[in-house]
């Protein structure tokens, strides 16, 4: 019987090698979320014909993309980026 890497690659590697290349796979993605967040923030507060309803579909596109890259983290997500996009928020849009 194959093992999963073997399955997926064609090429059995120890777990330590895989362990490694999942750790890099994560920190590539925690890069790209970092990243794209970082867009979303600068559009929001930049552009000044964005509208509200346009920033709100943008933060639930980032929220989507978010999940993808890291399932179950909403939670983390919830409590690290939701804060800063509705302190954006409220402050482009002068929100009370």
């Amino acid at each position: 019987m194959q093992s999963e890497e073997t399955r997926v690659t064609g090429q059995a590697q120890p777990a330590e090698a895989r362990s490694v290349l999942e750790q890099q796979q994560e920190e590539k993605n925690l890069r790209r979320l970092q990243l794209m967040i970082n867009m979303v923030m600068s559009v929001i507060a930049q552009d000044l014909t964005l509208t509200y309803e346009a920033a709100l579909e943008m933060i639930a596109d980032s929220r989507r993309a978010a999940l993808a890259m890291f399932p179950e983290k909403e939670l983390a997500y919830d409590l690290i980026y939701q804060p800063k996009l509705q302190r954006l928020m409220r402050d482009r849009f002068r929100l009370q």
